[in-house]
């Protein structure tokens, strides 16, 4: 197999196909004389860098080719950087394939030496994308978990410190912060992973149906109750039981789960037979249990039961730097996923991304970017793109310099380092301070990581 670079050629003029082949002749060549045949190519291989000759002959409908061309190959290929090959008189037609995703545009008669120094240049942004992504996906702590902020990294050292141990945990949090996420990956690094995980959210089935969902039934113990059915509980022995909104479980089934935590059987509903269960069980809520202890709607014997661990996850508002990094890997996520050739986020899209509050969280992010990856027209998404609606919010303020010295240090760190995206020589150059300096400051608050 070749070592040699791939590069596509687009081009229906024959001698000037064969002029370029010459002249790149340290790049492993692949040619089409029209749009089907690229298509083809594209397909079949992964190409790096493509020159288009924007002025191939349009379609029988009168369809103009090489933009056509153009766009199907972003389709297929997002990351793929297209240099547009135009003649002097199209350069309104250039400019408006660099706005639908073209990486650049070269105008003939053709000097074989610059536009290999474009080519050039292509193949490295391209090499250095693809790093970036491979980096993107690798750095983050746990798997399904993105954060860089210093609360988030704290809960991930938590779950790896638990997850190998059978212990109770309890997951708290707003809706839409990764209760479950964070379960799942208790789950997966546990001795339990290669069972299964089962689910369930109390408050998503009607109490009357809870307990025989739970706990399963007996043929006969109701009517309708034709034959025995097992359930979650039964379902996740030597695996994992999560149960999400415990917050809502009703009291008369609170007391039958103390039951199965205290002394691991269940029966089922109809049942007399007690059934061994050996599942380690995670809860999860965004109520507040204490609260609802003193309301006796909770039963306080069983909060004890459940949060032999607890695990606080923080709200995006409160997580530096983690909402922009999150918005990158979902654009790219998305991006791949609907074939659109979107290569990020413009600074001010970013500051908006920042400073907007977010109350749904990560779902309302996750929301938000999949909406505008449908919607986008242009290659990079903008502040209006978003929509988002930005208040000022007066934040408490601290009269002791000390900590407010320190949290505006901390602030700025994970502001600089996500803006950058992780590139330390540049947040060091966006703070004005030299890299020693930057280091003495991540290892002074444990941000190294």
């Amino acid at each position: 197999m070749s070592d040699k670079k791939n590069l596509l050629i687009v081009e229906d003029d024959l001698g000037l196909q064969k002029q370029l082949q010459w002249s790149f002749s340290d790049y492993e060549i692949a040619t089409a004389e029209d749009r089907q045949g690229a298509i083809a190519l594209v397909r079949r291989h992964e190409l790096p860098v493509v020159t288009l000759d924007l002025g191939l002959p349009p379609d029988p409908g009168g369809v103009s080719e090489g933009m056509a061309t153009l766009r199907e190959i972003l389709t297929i290929a997002p990351y793929t950087k297209i240099i547009v090959i135009t003649g002097n008189d199209s350069r309104e037609h250039a400019v408006r394939a660099v706005g639908a995703g073209a990486y650049d545009f070269y105008s003939k008669p053709i000097d074989p030496s610059t536009l290999k120094l474009i080519i050039d240049r292509a193949y490295q942004l391209y090499g250095l994308e693809m790093e970036n992504r491979c980096l993107r996906a690798d750095r983050f702590p746990l798997e399904g978990i993105i954060a860089v902020s210093p609360e988030m990294m704290k809960v991930c050292h938590t779950v790896e410190k638990i997850a190998p141990t059978d212990v109770t945990a309890l997951i708290l949090g707003e809706s839409g912060t990764g209760k479950e996420v964070i379960a799942r990956s208790l789950h997966k690094m546990s001795h339990r992973n290669n069972q299964a995980f089962l689910a369930i959210n109390c408050a998503a089935i009607p109490e009357n149906l809870l307990e025989s969902e739970l706990f399963g039934y007996e043929k006969g113990a109701f009517t309708g109750a034709v034959r025995q059915n097992r359930g979650k509980i039964e379902y996740a022995d030597k695996g994992t039981l999560f149960l999400d909104e415990i917050g809502d479980l009703p009291q008369g089934l609170q007391a039958k789960l103390l039951r199965f935590l205290q002394e691991r059987v269940i029966e089922r509903v109809g049942g007399r037979e007690e059934i061994p269960v050996n599942a380690r069980v995670i809860c999860a809520t965004n109520q507040n249990l204490e609260k609802l202890i003193s309301l006796d709607q909770f039963r306080e014997d069983l909060y004890y039961r459940i949060s032999e661990i607890t695990i606080t996850l923080p709200p995006l508002r409160k997580r530096l730097g983690d909402a922009v990094a999150i918005a990158r890997v979902l654009l790219d996520r998305f991006a791949q996923t609907y074939s659109k050739a979107i290569r990020g986020f413009t600074d001010d899209a970013v500051t908006a991304i920042e400073r907007y509050s977010w109350p749904g969280n990560v779902r309302e992010l996750e929301n938000c970017i999949k909406r505008v990856v449908v919607m986008a027209e242009g290659s990079r998404i903008t502040a209006k793109d978003l929509g988002l609606s930005i208040s000022v919010e007066q934040e408490n303020l601290s009269l002791n310099l000390r900590q407010i010295r320190e949290h505006s240090e901390r602030e700025a760190l994970s502001r600089a380092v996500a803006i950058v995206n992780g590139n330390l020589s540049r947040a060091a150059e966006l703070l004005g301070i030299t890299r020693p300096t930057l280091y003495a400051l991540l290892d002074k608050y444990e941000m190294r990581s």
